[in-house]
């Protein structure tokens, strides 16, 4: 049995030795990674003329619509002047790109930090006016030569010379640093200095429409025509290169070529896509529309240092992955329907899908192994094929219908059990083959002859059985897609379950649904959405695999594991595919960047790798296969070199979007207005092989930390202060190499009012501000002197004052106690001339009272006559105004402005009133005042009541209070 799976792994060594011997080699198997860039993505013209690439990793192509650029992740369009097509791109070694167009032959450069145009076309003397389309650029030193059909001019020391020939021009083309020329109907020449001279041929024609000319073995040329294939020039004579590729580009028509690595040679045509040959003429790849390009016409190919090989096409770019670990092989013509399993047995590719079983003839020998796969239906397959699997040297067919055994082109049933999902080794008895089907599980045995046979239906379980496994007690495990796991216990004849014992939730697991088993070094493990668990025989539950998940990161949640052998296992998350190794106990490493292009693309839930050998691998996807080399990619890591990160666009993002520079990486450093400090920066890794491409930035100044690594190649910063900052990016690629650090300098201006012009006036300010404050000082100085002077002035004056004012109110004093002495003095004596009117009224009359007593000597009272005059004399002594007036003048003087009060608060008052009033003032009594008035006492009554009514006294009110409250 051994010497049989070994003689398969020998056949598949011996034979495929060829193809995957060496990293340098392009494969011959399926078609390499196209990536395909169509002008929605880079919103240009349709056609693509050339291709070029600077010194920064920047490619440039000559598209329909103007120069179009593209650096890993941005495109960008520049336009001609008069709009016109750029047919030939070139750049320089100083990171100049070369253009040219009808009737225009230019430079693109940096200027004011974007990329700008400079015409030669003036250079051109005038009897040789440029009035066609440019089609060749070349650049050798400081030399730029352009070549158009009538043609070629020669760019040196900023002046332009012109070489012409006697008939038109067709193509130039550089071979290392000489210069080679069709000239119509006159053969090939070469270009020395500004002459041109005829190649030497002792042979056949001149081959004619050459438009390839490439360095070949041993310092001879090969060459490519239109319509005629390739030739070999040795220096002396011109042979055809007789070989398939030779026929091939007869028929689809050359249009271009380049060389690959030294040993390929890469054409594309204008009818049928590109082809890659060996130095013999082999043809090794053959990529068209059918297998990936966009368009059949290849206007121009590039082949860059990383193996990529650029085509421009009649419609959009492509990219192909020359020396990719992954080659491809698609059924664009829907033949065979979706891959559910695949497999190479015995010279034979065979494709298991849902229409059935197909098979193709592996490899015939020929070396042209591209169009070696014509896939047919084995007759009586039709149906889903749901697995196919190689077993000591016997291939099963898992069908719809039952199980088959494979012998080429032919199938041979062995079960008729519906659905046959696994198949595989019983382990506690090799000579069982045990299987999952639709309906639980069957067993094969091996008879005399050594072929597997079916041998029985396990009875007492019918449950669907997609995943099975034994464990070392000898135990069947079966997975439910709804139901959770079953474990199962066979009777000793295997013929039928004794026990089944049902696992979900209750025993640890997260659920019922999805839980898939799988052995992983020997160990049974489960898969579900929420991790790998292991199963604990002692507590008989379930408890997370944290190591393994811990290790697995994403792939945690994988649905599906597939043995890779040497301690390798592919883990299958949803869609999503990586290759684990195993290094050490605890330890291992997991690839899955160099996948990520199948994500998505494999049946799910019935993922398919098998292996052809240690390295070699065969991946089933919805469309096809694809064919994984490990040790192809294993020898790209260890010579990946990375490129610096370019630093692309700087844009304000302020209020408005503006590109402050397209070039963030040159030598000279940007300043930003303080106004305008929101900015966004843009940058990419000039890398264009597939990988998983991520930054990391750090803006010093700003940053105290590096980031954390992101697929985001921008980054914007708001409101940032004024200052100088330096901005730092490096780039890593499938988690692994990093590129040295890029670094972008800019410095945001202060603002205008912290301005060196602003500071200047600021301190032009302070000093005047200084100089006002020192004579507002010294003013205040002498102000607070002067006010300090005027304060004791003041309290010397208000001291003299207050000593004056005292002294005023000492004299005041002094004359108050004098005029209140006089007053009293007045009043004295007003009181004793009132008392001494009185007495004198009272006197005169009791004058004459006595005077009306007397008599005559005769005893008779004296004549009437006699007594009237006397009375009249008493009277007039008793109402003489004198005395008033003198009382008048006395009350006046001691009782100031009464009268002047009295008569003008009442002006009708009489003299009488007036007396009245004086009298009460001085409170008389009503006896004195009767005296004085020459009244009764009633009178004086009668007064008093009259003149409280003119005075319109309160009643409540003493009318002598009254009056002397006035």
């Amino acid at each position: 049995m051994k010497q049989r799976h070994l003689k398969y792994s020998l056949f598949y060594l011996i034979f495929l030795l060829p193809f995957f011997a060496s990293a340098d080699n392009i494969q011959r198997i399926g078609v390499p990674y196209v990536q395909n860039y169509p002008k929605s993505v880079y919103l240009s013209g349709n056609q693509n003329w050339s291709i070029a690439k600077d010194k920064y990793g920047v490619l440039y192509f000559g598209n329909a619509q103007g120069l179009l650029s593209f650096d890993g992740k941005y495109w960008q369009q520049y336009k001609m002047p008069n709009r016109q097509i750029v047919r030939s791109v070139a750049a320089d070694a100083d990171g100049i790109i070369y253009t040219g167009g009808f009737g225009e032959i230019g430079y693109w450069s940096d200027k004011n930090k974007h990329l700008a145009y400079t015409s030669l076309t003036s250079l051109v003397p005038r009897s040789l006016q440029l009035k066609d389309e440019i089609w060749k650029i070349y650049t050798l030193g400081k030399k730029v030569i352009f070549q158009s059909f009538s043609a070629i001019y020669i760019y040196e020391n900023k002046k332009i010379s012109v070489v012409t020939a006697q008939q038109s021009l067709l193509f130039l083309h550089q071979v290392g640093q000489r210069f080679y020329v069709e000239v119509n109907r006159n053969g090939l020449f070469e270009l020395d200095g500004n002459k041109l001279t005829p190649l030497k041929n002792t042979g056949i024609s001149t081959p004619k429409d050459v438009l390839s000319i490439l360095p070949y073995q041993n310092g001879s040329l090969l060459i490519g025509t239109s319509k005629d294939g390739l030739y070999v020039y040795n220096g002396e004579n011109f042979s055809p290169l007789n070989t398939p590729a030779n026929a091939f580009l007869k028929t689809y028509q050359l249009n271009n070529g380049t060389r690959i690595r030294d040993h390929y040679y890469a054409y594309g045509t204008i009818l049928n896509g590109l082809i890659i040959i060996d130095e013999a003429g082999n043809i090794i790849q053959r990529i068209n529309k059918s297998s990936g390009l966009q368009n059949n016409t290849v206007l121009s190919l590039y082949a860059d240092q990383d193996q990529n090989l650029w085509a421009g096409l009649d419609n959009g770019i492509d990219r192909i992955e020359l020396n990719s670990p992954l080659y491809f092989y698609f059924d664009k013509t829907g033949q065979f329907g979706t891959v559910y399993s695949s497999l190479i047995y015995k010279n034979n590719i065979y494709l298991g899908t849902n229409q059935g079983l197909f098979y193709s003839v592996w490899a015939s020998g020929t070396g042209s192994l591209f169009n070696t796969f014509d896939f047919k239906l084995i007759p009586n397959s039709q149906g889903q094929v749901w697995d196919l699997t190689l077993i000591d040297g016997q291939l099963f067919c898992g069908h719809n219908d039952g199980t088959f055994k494979v012998n080429g082109n032919q199938l041979e049933s062995i079960s008729t059990v519906k659905g046959g999902w696994t198949i595989k080794k019983l382990n506690s008895n090799p000579g069982f083959l045990i299987q999952g089907t639709y309906n639980g599980l069957a067993l094969f045995k091996k008879d005399a002859s050594g072929a597997w046979k079916f041998s029985h239906k396990i009875a007492d379980f019918g449950e669907p059985s997609r995943y099975v496994e034994q464990d070392a007690r000898g135990d069947i495990w079966v997975s439910h897609a709804y139901k959770g796991v079953y474990k199962l216990g066979l009777s000793p004849d295997l013929k039928r379950v004794i026990s089944i014992k049902t696992y979900d939730e209750k025993n640890g697991l997260p659920g019922d649904y999805n839980i898939n088993i799988f052995t992983l070094e020997n160990r049974l493990v489960f898969s579900s959405d929420a991790g790998f668990f292991i199963y604990d025989e002692i507590s008989n539950r379930f408890t997370k695999y944290a190591t393994l998940n811990k290790e697995l990161g994403s792939f945690a949640g994988a649905n599906k594991i597939i043995d890779a052998g040497s301690k390798k296992y592919w883990f299958i998350n949803h869609g999503k595919m990586g290759l684990v190794r195993l290094l050490e106990p605890g330890k291992m490493q997991v690839d899955s960047n160099t996948f990520s292009i199948l994500d998505g693309r494999m049946v799910q839930y019935y993922e398919n790798i098998s292996k052809i050998s240690d390295n070699i691998y065969l991946i089933s996807v919805d469309d096809g296969f694809v064919i994984y080399n490990a040790s192809e990619n294993l020898s790209r890591q260890k010579s990946i070199q990375l490129p610096q990160v370019l630093i692309r666009k700087i844009e304000d993002i302020t209020d408005t979007y503006h590109t402050i520079s397209e070039f963030g990486d040159r030598d000279e450093e940007i300043e930003i207005p303080f106004s305008r400090n929101s900015i966004r920066i843009s940058f990419a890794l000039p890398y264009y092989r597939q990988a998983k491409i991520k930054f990391q930035y750090y803006l010093e100044g700003y940053s105290k930390q590096w980031s954390d690594w992101s697929p985001a190649s921008q980054k914007d910063f708001t409101n940032l202060g004024l200052g100088s900052y330096v901005f730092k990016v490096r780039a890593s690629i499938n988690e692994g190499a990093v590129s040295q650090v890029t670094e972008f300098k800019f410095t945001i201006l202060p603002p205008f009012y912290a301005s060196k012009w602003a500071i200047a006036c600021y301190l032009i300010g302070i000093a005047f501000l200084l100089f006002a404050f020192r004579k507002l000082y010294e003013r205040k100085l002498k102000k607070d002197q002067q006010a300090i002077s005027d304060k004791l002035q003041a309290e010397k004056e208000a001291f003299l004052k207050k000593e004056a004012e005292a002294t005023e109110k000492q004299i005041i004093k002094l004359q108050t106690e004098k005029l209140q002495a006089d007053l009293a003095g007045k009043s004295r004596e007003l009181a004793n001339s009132a008392m001494s009117l009185v007495y004198k009224n009272e006197l005169l009359q009791k004058l004459s009272q006595e005077i009306l007593k007397l008599k005559d000597g005769n005893g008779k009272p004296l004549a009437e006559e006699q007594l009237r005059k006397i009375q009249k004399v008493i009277d007039e002594g008793m109402n003489d105004e004198r005395d008033w007036n003198l009382f008048e003048h006395s009350f006046n003087e001691a009782h100031e402005s009464f009268f002047k009060k009295l008569k003008a608060n009442h002006p009708d008052l009489v003299p009488n009133d007036l007396k009245l009033c004086a009298y009460l003032r001085m409170n008389m009594s009503s006896k004195e005042m009767a005296s004085l008035l020459n009244i009764s006492l009633r009178g004086v009554e009668i007064r008093r009541y009259r003149l409280r009514k003119k005075l319109d006294v309160p009643h409540d009110k003493n009318l002598v209070e009254f009056l002397m409250e006035l």
